[in-house]
């Protein structure tokens, strides 16, 4: 007998990897435009930030910039 979840509890569970999902995508979409360079087009990493949820931000940070310096 499995016990239903209702709607609060749901958005409780839901809401943390919302937020967490704005936040990267919000920094990665920031760091892509303000660099000079990337490894590869911006426009492609820019969907790939947007579209591929929290491991196409996570991408960016670990394959898409750049060593400045």
């Amino acid at each position: 007998m499995a016990e239903e979840l209702d709607i609060s509890k749901l958005i409780a569970v839901i809401a943390p990897f919302i937020a967490v999902q704005l936040i990267l995508m919000t920094i990665a979409i920031v760091l892509c435009v303000k660099a000079k360079e990337t490894r590869g087009p911006k426009l492609m990493w820019i969907l790939i930030i947007i579209f591929v949820n929290i491991l196409g931000p996570i991408a960016f940070f670990v394959f898409g910039r750049r060593n400045e310096g």
